[in-house]
C-alpha cells in the first residue's frame, strides 16, 4: 500500500535532531517533504548548544535522496522563532508545516523549584510554541494553507509531580492550538497537538523494564497525518503511546441547573454535578457552545 506524501510541501520541526523530532523529520522526508530541522543541539536541560546535531540528520536525509537545511536558533526567544520559519521562507519560499516538538526538562515541585528553572521550561515549550506560531500562522493564512502540530504530554492533561513547569506550558498547547485553528479556518490552516509518548534521552533514569515497545517511530505516523493535506481535523489533541493512538478532549457534564444557589446547595447537588450520564464533547467551537447550551438550559429551567 503506497502512504501519504509530502511531495512540494515544507516542513519546520523544531527540536528536530534527535529523540521524537528526529523521528518525524525521517518520516517526512521519507515521503518527500522538504525540512528544516530545527535544533540546539542542546543537553535535557538546555544550557548548552551543539550545531552539528541538526546537521547531523541534513546529512543523514541529503544522503538519503531527500532535501533538508540545518537551523540551530532558539525558539525560547521571539527573535529566534522568528528566524526559524524565516529559514524555510529563504529556502524554499514558503512554510506549510510546522511541528512545534522542542523542549527540556528541569524537575522541581511548586515549593522547591527555582524561578530560572521554571522559566527556563516555559520559555522553551510554551513561549517556544508561541514564537513559531506567530512567525508562520500569517504565512500560512496568506497562502491558504497550513498544518500546525503542538507537542502537548500527558503531564500537561493529568498533571504530574515535580513538574510543574513542565505542565503549565503542555496544558497551555491546547488553548494556543485552539486559538490557532478557528483563526485558520477561513484559510485551510490546520493546528493540532499531539500528546506522545516514546522512550527517548527524556526518560533517562526511568524503570522501563514494564514499558512495552515504545520508540519515537511509533508516534511519527500520527504526526505525519496530523501534518497532511488530508488532515481531517482541527483543534483537537491526539495522544500516541506504545502503538495505540486515541482522541484526548476536554468534557463537560450535564451539569444541575438552578435558578439561585446557596453554598451548602452546591455542595449537595456535587453528586449530580458529577454525573457522567450524559458527556458534552463541544470540540473546536466550544467558546460559543458552552455558553449556549448553558443559556439554553437556564431558559428551559433545567429540564431536559
Amino acid at each position: 500500500m503506497t502512504d501519504l506524501r509530502f511531495d512540494g510541501r515544507v516542513a519546520v520541526i523544531t527540536g528536530g535532531g534527535r529523540g521524537l523530532g528526529r523521528a518525524y523529520a525521517l518520516l517526512l522526508a521519507n515521503q518527500g517533504a522538504k525540512v528544516v530541522v530545527n535544533d540546539l543541539g542542546a543537553p535535557i536541560k538546555g544550557d548548552g548548544n551543539d550545531a552539528g546535531v541538526a546537521q547531523q540528520l541534513v546529512d543523514e536525509i541529503k544522503a538519503a535522496g531527500g532535501e533538508a537545511v540545518a537551523d540551530t536558533n532558539s525558539v525560547a526567544t521571539p527573535e529566534g522563532g522568528a528566524a526559524i520559519v524565516q529559514t524555510a521562507l529563504d529556502t524554499w519560499g514558503r512554510i506549510d508545516i510546522l511541528i512545534h516538538n522542542a523542549g527540556n526538562v528541569r524537575y522541581g515541585t511548586i515549593r522547591e523549584i527555582s524561578y530560572e528553572d521554571f522559566k527556563s521550561v516555559v520559555d522553551v515549550h510554551l513561549m517556544g510554541a508561541f514564537h513559531v506560531v506567530k512567525a508562520a500562522h500569517p504565512v500560512m493564512c496568506d497562502a491558504g494553507y497550513g498544518r500546525i502540530v503542538l507537542t502537548s504530554s500527558i503531564g500537561g492533561i493529568y498533571g504530574n509531580n515535580r513538574c510543574v513547569n513542565y505542565g503549565i506550558s503542555k496544558s497551555g498547547m491546547l488553548g494556543l492550538s485552539s486559538v490557532a485553528a478557528l483563526e485558520g479556518e477561513d484559510f485551510d490552516v490546520k493546528s493540532n497537538v499531539i500528546v506522545p509518548s516514546a522512550v527517548t534521552r527524556m526518560a533517562e533514569g526511568l524503570d522501563l523494564s514494564q514499558y512495552p515497545p515504545m520508540e519515537p517511530e511509533l508516534v511519527a505516523p500520527a504526526v505525519a497525518w496530523l501534518s497532511h493535506e488530508d488532515c481531517s481535523v482541527s483543534g483537537e489533541m491526539i495522544a500516541a503511546i506504545g502503538g495505540r493512538v486515541a482522541r484526548c478532549f476536554i468534557a463537560e457534564t450535564r451539569g444541575v441547573y438552578r435558578p439561585s444557589w446557596t453554598i451548602a446547595e452546591v455542595g449537595e447537588a456535587m453528586a449530580e454535578i458529577h454525573d457522567k450520564g450524559e458527556v458534552l464533547d463541544f470540540g473546536l467551537h466550544g467558546h460559543v457552545d458552552h455558553i449556549m447550551y448553558s443559556f439554553a438550559m437556564a431558559r428551559a429551567g433545567g429540564a431536559k
